[in-house]
């Protein structure tokens, strides 16, 4: 039986860099694959990136209770299946689901076993300098995300573990500890 691990992390603490860099030193590890409502990008393979499904099909998986998470964001629909995750893990797969803090908590109520986990930026002030850095968001959208960080980290005290992203190796080097013993 497989091991899930949930990750989590406010917007712009570094954690898909830190997931990816840990997948590839760890290949014995899997990224969960969501549901979404929003169109595939550019060279997105459905199954592979995202299982690819319309309002109508994402809302009778809502109904049907087929998620063990779900959220909306920015108009667009994301969940995570339990029949894939269970499936997954009785092939003996090491599960990593990179989830909200709500949705997080979530899951580990339906599978008590669940490590879950929260990347944390070194102080509010790197945060922030993170967000900004990247020129990507309007001045509003960078203080919703702000204001969202404070729900999180509220959160985060429910994890198992934080893991703060001083560098990305510190990181990488964390979470083998946690989830390679």
């Amino acid at each position: 039986m497989g091991k899930l691990f949930v990750i989590s992390g406010s917007s712009g603490v570094g954690k898909g860099t830190v997931i990816k860099e840990f997948l590839k030193r760890n290949p014995e590890f899997k990224l969960s694959v969501s549901c979404t409502t929003r169109n595939p990008r550019e060279g997105e393979i459905d199954g592979i990136n995202y299982f690819f499904l319309t309002k109508e099909e994402f809302k009778k998986h809502i109904d049907n209770n087929d998620f063990l998470e779900w959220a909306e964001f920015s108009g667009n629909m994301y969940g995570t299946q339990k029949t894939y995750v269970e499936r997954k893990l009785s092939e003996g797969k090491n599960l990593i689901l990179e989830i909200d803090t709500k949705g997080a908590l979530n899951v580990k109520k339906i599978l008590p076993d669940t490590t879950l986990i929260f990347i944390l930026p070194p102080s509010f002030e790197e945060l922030e300098a993170r967000l900004r850095g990247r020129h990507t968001e309007s001045e509003e959208a960078i203080q919703k995300r702000l204001s969202s960080t404070k729900l999180e980290l509220e959160n985060s005290k429910l994890f198992d573990y934080e893991v703060i992203n001083d560098s990305i190796e510190n990181a990488v080097n964390a979470l083998e500890k946690i989830m390679c013993n």
